[in-house]
């Protein structure tokens, strides 16, 4: 199999089961792209996130993007983000149509509320994971915390962490 067609389908896979999008995706990004491919190095994976959040657009699009073009070059990373986007469209599209007519149903209301849970189990696999590869040390611990307590307990604004992140690796990993 060619690899922007093992691209096109891992993607594919992703987009049909990214229930709940952003952080929730990123379990079956890592399941795919290291697990089961091996295109990339679990610790290239906490990079791909971090450029994937920092950039505009959606964490599942960028991400394919950034992996498709590792992967085969810019062919690849049109391959992927298009496939990572072609299911959750045409759902969209459909859900759009039919759902005004069916939301008062009760079995409806039933599949959300059962999505709900799966999509938190999702998210908490995805930061379990990232935290493992990313916090290597008690510098990482500290500043993982802070982001933690500053967005949490501060509401600082997300942007402003990630500064601040930057900063603190420069001052923890380049000065000290």
């Amino acid at each position: 199999m060619t690899a922007l067609l093992k691209l096109f389908l891992a993607f594919l896979k992703i987009g049909a089961f990214s229930f709940g999008g952003g952080y929730a995706v990123l379990a079956l990004i890592q399941k795919e792209v290291i697990e089961n491919n091996g295109w990339i190095l679990p610790k290239d994976f906490i990079d791909i996130v971090a450029v994937a959040e920092m950039t505009p657009g959606p964490i599942a699009v960028n991400s394919s993007t950034f992996v498709g073009y590792r992967v085969a070059g810019i062919a690849g990373s049109a391959i992927a983000t298009f496939a990572v986007v072609l299911v959750p469209i045409t759902i969209t599209l459909i859900v759009s149509v039919y759902y005004n007519k069916f939301k008062h149903l009760k079995q409806v209301n039933w599949v959300i509320k059962g999505i709900r849970p799966a999509v938190l189990g999702l998210i908490a696999a995805a930061c379990i994971k990232i935290a493992w590869a990313s916090i290597v040390d008690i510098k990482g611990i500290i500043i993982a915390l802070m982001v933690f307590l500053g967005i949490y307990k501060l509401k600082i604004n997300p942007i402003i962490a990630i500064i601040a992140s930057g900063v603190l690796g420069v001052i923890f990993y380049g000065v000290i």
